[in-house]
């Protein structure tokens, strides 16, 4: 992977992991569902508006298509998967099922997309930083009772994180920009997520301070991070840039434990410790092949 590809996945994993923490400062009214409709479909609009020619263009090539639609389908179902499996499951569990998950489903899909099978090394990268994953999940509260419901939701989440991630390196293999693909993946995903936001956002757009913090996330985590996330899926491949996006529970740990107050045990250092590592070992060995 090269240097510019990963500092963009670092700057997007850090927007990433400001999410909970913007979120929590929300009002109690503001129901999680409003918070992940009005992100991702208001965010999906104005990024689809912003690059609406490259979208026309990414359209134009009729082998995108079908790509765009199955990766506005993971746009649609990713949030209400993941926040009703957070729900259920509860935030640690559901966070490193739904995280853990998405680089293993993205390494499937593109394995059955594209013929290319992950090389030993991203499984071993994969299972350190999984293993991280976990610690980070038990270190932040992972003995809250888990719901088999909430797991499967979280596993779906995975799954549709992954379906978007592959989706846009498809349509851009086929040769969209990756502000098209962007663009198209998430625009089309938008849509559907607006006429939820209509039925839950009340309490979210009519209040100034839950506004601001929802433009937020729609500008910062949705629009600029997805760029930055499309342009790394320009130079490797759907699953080794999933991979690389674990870190973003690493930034969002120590963001709450700096800005939140939250206490983190050994075993949380210990899991961010391994998160990274498994990050290293898939990118040191890219740049090296």
């Amino acid at each position: 992977m090269s240097s510019s590809a990963l500092l963009a996945l670092v700057v997007s994993c850090l927007m990433w992991g400001t999410t909970g923490v913007v979120a929590a400062g929300m009002s109690a009214d503001v129901s999680t569902l409003a918070i992940g409709s009005f992100t991702m479909g208001i965010g999906g609009i104005i990024l689809a508006t912003l690059t609406w020619p490259a979208v026309q263009r990414a359209l134009s090539i009729p082998e995108t298509r079908l790509w765009v639609l199955l990766g506005g389908i993971g746009v649609v179902v990713y949030p209400l998967a993941f926040y009703a499996g957070m729900r259920d499951a509860g935030v640690a569990v559901g966070n490193t099922v739904a995280l853990g998950s998405g680089p293993l489903f993205a390494g499937v899909i593109e394995w059955l997309a594209a013929k290319k099978k992950p090389t030993p090394r991203w499984f071993l990268a994969l299972g350190i930083a999984g293993t991280g994953l976990i610690f980070v999940g038990v270190a932040r509260g992972g003995t809250s009772e888990v719901g088999l419901t909430g797991v499967m939701l979280a596993l779906v989440a995975g799954m549709a994180y992954a379906l978007y991630s592959v989706a846009g390196s498809r349509v851009i293999a086929a040769g969209a920009s990756f502000q098209g693909s962007m663009g198209a993946v998430f625009g089309a995903g938008a849509l559907p997520l607006l006429a939820l936001l209509l039925l839950t956002g009340g309490p979210l757009v009519s209040n100034f301070d839950n506004l601001a913090r929802g433009a937020y996330l729609a500008l910062g985590p949705l629009v600029l991070a997805y760029l930055l996330f499309g342009y790394a899926l320009t130079r490797a491949s759907a699953s080794l840039v999933t991979l690389v996006t674990l870190l973003e529970p690493v930034f969002a740990t120590i963001l709450a434990v700096m800005l939140l107050g939250e206490a983190l045990p050994p075993i949380g250092w210990v899991g961010i410790v391994l998160l990274v590592g498994g990050v290293a070992v898939a990118t040191v060995q890219r740049r090296l092949s």
